[in-house]
């Protein structure tokens, strides 16, 4: 099963679910507002993709905390990932053991059909 993680009102989880629909994939969405992911989950996904890709700093909630200003390392980026979720870009999909992070059409035409 295809596990799709982010937010129902993001336009990208929004765009993913669409592609999702479309091809008939069948996926589960955890909601990042209802049920938030914690340090376990955000440090196996860091296996897989860099932090740059997985640490939104175009969100709304990087420009509140000031972030780029404070401009944390890995390690703390991790612990603001598990405190405020909304700072994970969206959507993230875990499926046969590899993640993606985004919408991306070509990527999920090629690593999902």
């Amino acid at each position: 099963m295809i596990k799709i993680y982010g937010i129902k009102n993001c336009d990208s989880v929004k765009k993913a679910l669409s592609f999702f629909k479309k091809h008939n994939l069948k996926y589960e969405l955890q909601d990042f507002k209802t049920d938030k992911v914690g340090y376990e989950k955000i440090s196996d996904w860091l296996l897989h993709v860099e932090m740059k890709t997985l640490f939104n700093s175009r969100s709304t909630t990087y420009r509140t905390l000031n972030l780029k200003e404070l401009d944390p390392d890995d390690n703390a980026k991790t612990e603001l990932l598990c405190k405020e979720n909304l700072l994970i870009k969206r959507p993230v999909i875990e499926f046969n053991n590899k993640v993606l992070v985004g919408y991306n059409e070509t990527e999920y035409i090629k690593e999902l059909l």
